[in-house]
């Protein structure tokens, strides 16, 4: 079997760090039957500490969160893996803070809310994985 077909059918491992818990759990659910992966972190710390026991293929990170921002998040996790790729997910008006996410080494933000098949297309630009 090819690289590419094996990275095909293998789901897309995502951490998806964000305090509101009733998105996360939407959207885990939701992603689930596209053959994405998702491990809920519900705080800054929690993804982080993830992080530290399991590799991803993509970070989605809310920036506004309770324990620490998502600028905050996205620092630590380029220091413990510099080659994920993260997106950010910031509501209107953060847009700002997303170019600051972006300067620092997100992939790509969104606002929310967003359309899901909007996140998962980026997800699948940022991993290069196939829908």
């Amino acid at each position: 079997m090819s690289d590419k077909m094996n990275r095909q059918r293998r789901p897309v491992k995502l951490l998806l760090v964000d305090d509101e818990e009733g998105f996360v759990d939407v959207m885990s659910k939701r992603m689930a039957r596209r053959n994405i992966q998702v491990t809920k972190a519900l705080s800054g710390t929690e993804g982080i500490r993830a992080l530290r026991h399991q590799d991803y293929d993509v970070a989605v990170i809310d920036l506004k969160m309770e324990d620490m921002d998502g600028i905050e998040v996205l620092t630590i996790l380029k220091k413990m893996t510099p080659d994920m790729p993260v997106i950010m997910l910031t509501g209107h008006g953060s847009e700002q803070a997303a170019r600051e996410g972006i300067r620092i080494g997100a992939s790509d933000y969104l606002t929310k809310p967003c359309e899901l098949e909007t996140l998962i297309r980026k997800i699948r630009e940022v991993t290069g994985s196939a829908g």
